[in-house]
């Protein structure tokens, strides 16, 4: 079984019915998934934009975010410097920083659909 980090976008593709879900999906399956502490308000916020952008889909958004307390992703706790230092490396986000920090220290795959994160991943 694979170590792979995934990220908020990632998970949002598949929570919010993407049309890259079923992609990340397989991409996933039948490995163990690990995110940086940070990830449920990523995850919150992509929710709120889905709400925002589909008012009439509500109760279905919302059992979509219910969801993703059940799935198995292990939240590990992140080194703040390290990641400040990353970010002004790469240019990143603070938060995307978080997520290539980790995939480095674990020298995991990071699944992600966010471009810039996946480019500065390579």
């Amino acid at each position: 079984m694979a170590i792979k980090v995934v990220d908020a976008s990632a998970i949002g593709a598949l929570l919010f019915g993407e049309p890259e879900g079923p992609e990340i999906a397989e991409r996933l399956e039948g490995d163990r998934l690990i995110a940086p502490h940070l990830m449920p308000f990523e995850v919150a916020g992509i929710c709120r934009k889905k709400l925002q952008c589909h008012a009439m889909q509500r109760r279905v958004i919302l059992k979509a975010l219910a969801m993703f307390e059940d799935m198995d992703i292990e939240r590990i706790e992140i080194n703040l410097p390290s990641i400040v230092l990353l970010a002004e490396q790469t240019g990143l986000t603070i938060y995307d920083a978080s997520y290539l920090w980790l995939a480095r220290q674990t020298g995991a795959e990071l699944v992600t659909l966010d471009q810039g994160l996946a480019k500065a991943a390579l």
